[in-house]
């Protein structure tokens, strides 16, 4: 995974933190959760505020 498979990752946190609201995350404890994900290799440097919000809104519909 890489930062533009948003729905991927959306997916594998659910999976991860099945009982944590997303809009309760804050973007850097989010961004963490992200880069430790099994098979994540998304460079941490790439990420910004626009990739977050996508990841959360897509972890929310997700859930």
């Amino acid at each position: 995974m890489d930062w533009t498979d948003t729905q991927a990752i959306a997916i594998a946190l659910a999976e991860t933190y099945p009982d944590v609201a997303p809009l309760s995350i804050r973007f850097t404890d989010l961004h963490q959760w992200i880069c430790a994900l099994p098979g994540f290799q998304g460079a941490p440097d790439r990420a910004n505020e626009r990739v977050l919000e996508a990841v959360q809104m897509a972890w929310l519909d997700e859930i």
